[in-house]
């Protein structure tokens, strides 16, 4: 399918340690396309981020195949796994990971400098990636000056420095209030808008539901895949803004 992205089979990851084996995911059989905005939900323990950090090339899988656009990843050396993730995806996790004591800009620069084709359009790059999601103004401040709502708005754009196909969200709301939650949901919203492929972790079903489609992992294996009803998400926002 030439709009197919990710394609999964019977996928399975199992970690050892000290002679004890444990199943962390299996069986996952599924299909993203370009452009969908996909949530994986679960409680904690359930391999959902065991799900994302192998859709992401964090990890690799023990058993089971996956394909990205089109090609089989088992063939995929380090080298090609690592500039996959840097041209290819942008990640955005619950704890920031921004450097403390660095200012806005060069934390959303970062991910240029391990780019081979430096280039003088850097400051553009992370000035428009500052202003999709308004914080072009908090560009010199020092990232422990910022709230964690603005803090989430720079790790994002900091994500989207390189222009990535596919952004991947580990619990992005998870250290936020409601509200500044709702900002980091609609942004994500505005992303996949654009174009982007959006693919969501968490075990908030409130988050969850701002996808177009959730895949359902409980114990290591899917259980569900349906797509999300707009109209919960219309009425979950007014109660919020409330």
């Amino acid at each position: 399918m030439p709009n197919q992205l990710i394609q999964v089979q019977n996928l399975c990851k199992t970690y050892f340690s000290e002679g004890v084996e444990t199943r962390a995911l299996c069986g996952a059989t599924f299909e993203i396309e370009k452009g969908e905005f996909i949530s994986i939900m679960g409680p904690s323990g359930s391999g959902k981020s065991t799900l994302m950090q192998i859709l992401g090339f964090l990890d690799r899988p023990t058993e089971g195949k996956y394909f990205f656009e089109g090609s089989d990843t088992f063939s995929f050396d380090d080298d090609a796994l690592a500039k996959v993730r840097n041209k290819k995806i942008g990640f955005v996790f619950q704890s920031f990971n921004l450097l403390s004591r660095t200012s806005v800009f060069e934390n959303v620069e970062l991910p240029l400098l391990y780019d081979e084709k430096i280039g003088k359009n850097n400051k553009k790059k992370v000035m428009d990636a500052l202003i999709s999601v308004g914080m072009e103004h908090r560009a010199n401040y020092f990232s422990n000056q910022l709230s964690g709502g603005e803090k989430q708005r720079v790790a994002i754009a900091r994500a989207l420095v390189n222009d990535p196909e596919i952004i991947f969200a580990d619990e992005p709301t998870g250290n936020l209030d409601s509200k500044s939650g709702l900002q980091v949901m609609k942004i994500l919203q505005k992303l996949n808008d654009s174009g982007r492929t959006v693919i969501l972790v968490t075990h908030e079903t409130y988050t969850a539901e701002h996808a177009k489609r959730i895949i359902y992992v409980k114990d290591g294996s899917i259980v569900a895949d349906d797509p999300v009803r707009r109209r919960r998400i219309a009425d979950s926002e007014s109660e919020l803004l409330k």
